[in-house]
């Protein structure tokens, strides 16, 4: 392969990669990175579609990567409106629905106030109110809940600020002017079926149909729909345990690893670490996860510290023993970590914050309610004792 050949294979990489990190770019926040990527457009649409069935669009202002979530079960990414902020709750969801509803038949451009207004009055709707929904402008914390799904759609894209600042709009003593990027807002759903032709009425069945994909009854396509099932996985779970897989998801990726792993690495530069549980898709680079670990600062250091301890551990650990262990090393390392961490109750949210991180790794797993049961990954944090041989001191 000639040198020409060569860059042109590194930056289609460093593109596709910026779309499996980053699903919707846009030219206000991204634009160096979405000229690769309209650079490279068609190949990268190709590879998609053949060996994920992901829909790549790719336009002047924005490109945006249709991805299907592998499992539907799978609730450890919650979203957030910026680094360190608290994950979203079920009212945050909602208000998020509802403003892109309010957005979509909104002028142009819009006020936070109006925003709100608009939110108010969907909110009200009969279906919203017999499903125990309740939101008002009148209390400053659901202020901030509809300010922090407006911060996410900034950050998306959807909305661009012209004129004031959010803080304002919570302090009562101003409002915000926003642009509405249509493109951008018409791009969001990524269902394969439109929400207003689903007719289950439970929450569960509605997700399913939302994401179903019909598979026709021939060999061949039937398995094109497993590759495309097997490649998603291991592009987005940090770990794809064989337990976890249908007979014939397990059966198809046993035969096939080894040209699934080939493709991915071509196309990404993640490297596989196959072992007998599973595979995982390790990047060597650390940028296509949104949950890093080892990490700095006390949370971190908590998180590695109760990694190392399950690894340690055989079958399912007592969360009030893990509670135990998290107050023994806050004494050991208090003049470390933040303050506050010896204090009464702070063992629970310390742990909570590492097993949840722990979680979204795919390291551990609930347990029958109060234990927590660690999985073959997190033997990467099992740390023996040295041993010293005879000799070896000079």
């Amino acid at each position: 392969m000639n040198a020409l050949a060569e860059e042109s294979v590194v930056q289609q990489r460093k593109a596709m990669r910026a779309l499996l990190a980053k699903p919707l770019l846009t030219a206000e926040a991204d634009d160096e990175v979405l000229r690769l990527v309209r650079r490279h457009a068609s190949d990268l649409r190709n590879w998609l579609a053949t060996e994920t069935g992901w829909r790549l669009v790719v336009g002047a202002e924005s490109a945006r990567l249709f991805k299907t979530a592998p499992t539907l079960a799978d609730d450890t990414h919650p979203a957030r409106d910026g680094k360190g902020k608290p994950p979203f709750g079920r009212r945050r969801y909602v208000l998020l629905c509802l403003a892109l509803a309010v957005l979509e038949r909104a002028d142009a451009q819009i006020t936070l106030g109006r925003l709100a207004e608009g939110v108010l009055a969907a909110a009200g709707e009969p279906e919203l109110v017999d499903a125990g929904v309740s939101f008002t402008l009148s209390r400053r914390d659901e202020r901030s809940d509809l300010v922090a799904a407006v911060r996410l759609l900034l950050t998306w894209g959807v909305l661009e600020r012209v004129a004031g600042d959010e803080d304002a709009y919570l302090s009562d003593n101003g409002d915000v002017l926003y642009d509405v990027q249509r493109r951008v807002l018409a791009a969001m759903l990524t269902g394969s079926r439109g929400p207003s032709t689903i007719v289950a009425g439970d929450f569960e069945s509605r997700l399913e149909e939302l994401t179903h994909e019909a598979v026709a009854d021939t060999d061949d396509l039937r398995n094109r729909a497993l590759r495309h099932r097997l490649t998603r996985r291991l592009l987005d779970d940090p770990v794809v345990y064989y337990d976890e897989l249908t007979d014939d998801e397990r059966g198809y990726l046993v035969g096939q690893r080894h040209a699934i792993i080939r493709r991915i690495e071509d196309a990404t530069g993640l490297v596989a670490e196959m072992r007998a549980e599973g595979i995982a898709m390790v990047d060597p680079d650390d940028e296509l996860t949104d949950v890093r670990m080892p990490e700095q600062r006390t949370d971190g250091h908590v998180t590695l510290l109760v990694a190392e301890y399950l690894a340690n551990q055989n079958g399912p650990v007592p969360l009030e023993k893990l509670r135990a262990h998290v107050r023994k090393m806050a004494q050991e390392h208090k003049s470390y970590w933040r303050r506050g961490v010896t204090e009464q109750g702070a063992d629970v949210e310390l742990l909570a914050i590492a097993l949840n991180k722990l979680r979204a790794l795919r390291l551990v797993e609930d347990s029958a309610g109060e234990t927590v049961l660690a999985r073959p990954a997190i033997g990467r944090y099992k740390l023996e004792a040295p041993t010293i041989r005879e000799g070896a001191r000079k």
